[in-house]
């Protein structure tokens, strides 16, 4: 039995981070309903790269759910949402706020049903303050939240950091507010509650001590490319092979034994660089030594180097690294899924590994509205019923 078996959860939400809390939960064992709009449902669906007509994203954010599609903007479609909602434990929504207001789905009105609902709330800046109304996705809750200022290399426009993190961030902390909440409602015999979760919030508050550093010393913190600002020597250095390696040999005792790595015991017993302090002052000198010794090898053998003297050290993977990494499968962060079209595909493994009560992916991700007339028997639809209900069009 998987640690949220039970766990009953309804997705309204669309592309990235409502869907990612979704993803999260139904890896754990919850039952996920994904509520889409009838026609061309999750725009995530058509997204990126396409196998025959569907986003391979797709094929991870939506694993282990349901779909069901419902026109909420009619009424019948809204009183079918609210009767699945009655029965959840959670609803997700990413939609801007007011939305579901004007849908008669306010949480007030849903938690007279079932007072007992958490309800995951993601949008752009929130559900209160000036700039609510406001649209916002992922990359501008990155530059509100500090992050894109940081992303790039000084003196030149930020950019972004190749993937919708701040999308992401927002999920996971959603997820974590929706465990938090079913513990107080189970353990403390709390009632249900809202969860408020702004993007731009979610990446501030991963921004580490950017804020104290202004408010104690009004320092702003900049871009810095590569390297780890304040901390040396931590940077990404070129091999012979042009390949990067990331190599972090900040430590007091790491520094001299990367020193002696690179034919440098001059540095390694230099008084004046024996701590972090003395280091970042030369930072410059000390990189361009590391580089000189690294462009001289492949990364085979400055890893291989590094690694015998335990000085941490990485290769910048791409995608095809990452495949052929032998430890990716040995820690099952690479699964074998047969989407619903009869395709093998790998994807990413379930993060993070309970050892007691495991993840797993329990099924592939749907089609549009491929459980619509399963969802709908299951809260008391007849044959007759789910039919007219698609006449009208109010499901499909």
């Amino acid at each position: 039995m998987q640690a949220l078996h039970g766990l009953k959860v309804v997705e309204m939400g669309q592309l990235i981070a409502g869907p990612f809390a979704g993803k999260t939960l139904g890896d754990f064992g919850a039952e996920v309903i994904k509520i889409e709009a009838p026609g061309a449902g999750d725009p995530l669906r058509n997204w990126r790269l396409l196998q025959d007509g569907t986003s391979v994203w797709w094929q991870v954010q939506s694993r282990n759910k349901r779909s069901i599609a419902l026109d909420l903007r009619q009424s019948e479609g809204q009183a079918i949402a609210k009767r699945l909602i009655a029965e959840a434990d959670v609803l997700i929504e990413n939609f801007r706020p007011g939305t579901l207001e004007g849908w008669g789905m306010s949480y007030e009105e849903l938690a007279r049903d079932n007072p007992g609902l958490i309800m995951l709330r993601i949008s752009g800046y929130g559900q209160t303050g000036p700039y609510r109304d406001l649209p916002g996705f992922g990359a501008i809750g990155e530059a509100m939240g500090g992050l894109r200022h940081l992303t790039g290399e000084p003196g030149r426009v930020p950019v972004r950091c190749g993937i919708s993190i701040g999308d992401t961030l927002a999920a996971l902390h959603g997820t974590i507010g929706v465990l938090t909440a079913l513990y107080h409602r189970k353990v403390n015999g709390g009632q249900g509650q809202v969860i408020d979760v702004a993007l731009h919030e979610a990446v501030f508050n991963v921004m580490e001590s950017l804020l104290p550093e202004y408010s104690a010393f009004g320092a702003v913190r900049e871009p810095a490319g590569s390297a780890l600002p304040g901390i040396a020597p931590s940077n990404a250095y070129r091999c012979g092979d042009a390949a990067v390696v990331l190599i972090a040999g900040n430590g007091d005792s790491i520094f001299k034994r990367l020193m002696g790595v690179i034919g440098r015991p001059d540095l390694a017993d230099d008084p004046a660089l024996a701590d972090n302090a003395g280091r970042v002052k030369r930072v410059a000198e000390l990189d361009a030594a590391i580089e000189a010794w690294t462009r001289q090898h492949p990364a085979t053998d400055v890893l291989a180097q590094l690694g015998a003297a335990k000085v941490p050290a990485g290769r910048v993977y791409t995608a095809q690294d990452i495949a052929e990494d032998p430890h990716y499968r040995a820690r099952d962060m690479i699964l074998s899924q047969t989407t619903r079209d009869g395709h093998t595909l790998e994807v990413p493994g379930i993060v993070p590994k309970l050892l007691g009560t495991p993840g797993a992916v329990r099924s592939s991700a749907p089609k549009l509205g491929d459980d619509t007339d399963a969802v709908l028997a299951g809260i008391g639809f007849s044959n007759e019923d789910i039919a007219a209900l698609r006449g009208r069009r109010v499901v499909a």
